[in-house]
């Protein structure tokens, strides 16, 4: 990955961070987007902690404003000349609630950054990989991208929308060198997915957390740098001929069917 011109949006936290943390080790230049000034500022300073010669670009952006990643997109052009990876990764949740009772501007919410934010990166950074006849791109969808899960209809439904602009995204340009996949994480244990557990039981999350786990073929949850290992690899030039692909990585657990015993 040594001067690979690599843009993380959501990099500030999470899923984000620990994939930057692993291409900052591995020498890549790096494109910070997130909407949280104080977080990216953290995210640098931890960077630059792992590799004082990480070459950084940290944007202030919401993805869910077509203008604001097309800045993000120029500014790492202007400053790099290039873009080598797109790992398209901020995404939010929502809340929990059944069907008929969900709150329609969260709902909307929820589609305009999980949906629109990962189309909107595609629309602008492709024509950059195009010139160069190479890219990588990873979506993030969820294993809520590939099976259903109670009482998150807008995440479901945006997260199988990232599924499938991924399986286009590769059949379309895939003759210009640009290799796209889909990563499907199950409960890694992030800040969203701890929120997501205080969501289920307010009163114990770690109760929530431990429940969840002993339903895993692992009977754990698993770490941000389990995700950020399967992200290098498609966003390298080592990735030759995975394409089109949404890659589960929670454990085994989407091949259940029922309970665990």
């Amino acid at each position: 990955m040594k001067d690979q011109v690599i843009i993380i949006t959501g990099a500030a936290m999470g899923l984000g961070l620990a994939t930057a943390e692993l291409l900052a080790k591995e020498g890549a230049k790096l494109v910070l987007v997130d909407y949280n000034e104080n977080a990216l500022k953290d995210a640098e300073q931890k960077l630059k902690e792992i590799n004082p010669e990480v070459a950084l670009l940290s944007v202030k952006a919401d993805v869910s404003s077509e203008e604001q990643v097309k800045n993000y997109v120029d500014k790492t052009v202007e400053k790099f000349g290039r873009i080598d990876g797109l790992y398209n990764n901020a995404g939010i949740e929502g809340k929990q609630a059944s069907i008929v009772d969900y709150d329609l501007d969260i709902f909307k919410k929820v589609i305009d950054i999980n949906l629109m934010g990962v189309y909107y990166g595609l629309r602008y950074v492709i024509p950059v990989m195009q010139k160069q006849k190479f890219g990588r791109i990873v979506n993030v969808a969820s294993v809520g991208g590939i099976r259903g899960v109670l009482n998150q209809m807008p995440y479901v439904a945006s997260k199988h929308a990232v599924s499938g602009m991924t399986k286009n995204a590769a059949l379309e340009y895939g003759k210009d060198g640009i290799l796209t996949n889909a990563i499907a994480p199950g409960a890694i244990l992030t800040p969203m997915v701890a929120e997501a557990f205080k969501q289920v039981n307010p009163e114990d999350p770690k109760a929530a957390e431990a429940q969840y786990a002993s339903n895993n073929p692992t009977r754990a949850l698993g770490d941000p740098k389990d995700v950020a290992s399967v992200v290098g690899f498609l966003l390298s030039k080592a990735n030759g001929y995975v394409s089109g692909q949404t890659i589960a990585i929670d454990g085994g657990e989407s091949n259940m069917y029922g309970n665990a015993e």
